[in-house]
């Protein structure tokens, strides 16, 4: 079992930022895919980002590209979204997931660990 626990989140004004971190704990996440999605009432779980933990290999969703940036601490088992120029439109509950085998990691269906979710709210 992987235990995902997220933090970071809070309110700031547009164009501001925030990190948001997931610490992984109860097994290695060595080999594991790592990803960030959001969801705001009403509205899908939406991608993000992700990264293959042992490659660094990352992907950025298009509305986010340029401003998130998904990375990790292996020391720390930690995984960080940076996200930069923040707009209102970001506002979102983001959610940490892991799995160690996934075919298309932009789906929420194909991870198998989620965190709790922690709340992001940009003000304009």
């Amino acid at each position: 079992q992987v235990q995902l626990v997220e933090s970071g989140g809070g309110l700031v004004q547009a164009g501001g930022s925030l990190r948001l971190s997931c610490a992984a704990s109860g097994r290695t996440v060595d080999g594991y895919i790592m990803g960030w999605f959001r969801q705001t009432p009403g509205k899908e779980r939406e991608f993000v980002a992700a990264m293959s933990w042992s490659g660094g290999v990352t992907y950025h969703a298009g509305s986010v590209k340029g401003r998130f940036t998904i990375s990790s601490d292996k020391a720390k088992n930690t995984v960080y979204l940076q996200m930069n120029s923040l707009k209102p439109e970001d506002t979102a509950v983001y959610y940490c997931a892991a799995d160690h085998s996934i075919r298309d990691a932009t789906s929420p269906g194909g991870y198998d660990y989620w965190g709790q979710g922690t709340q992001v709210t940009v003000s304009s």
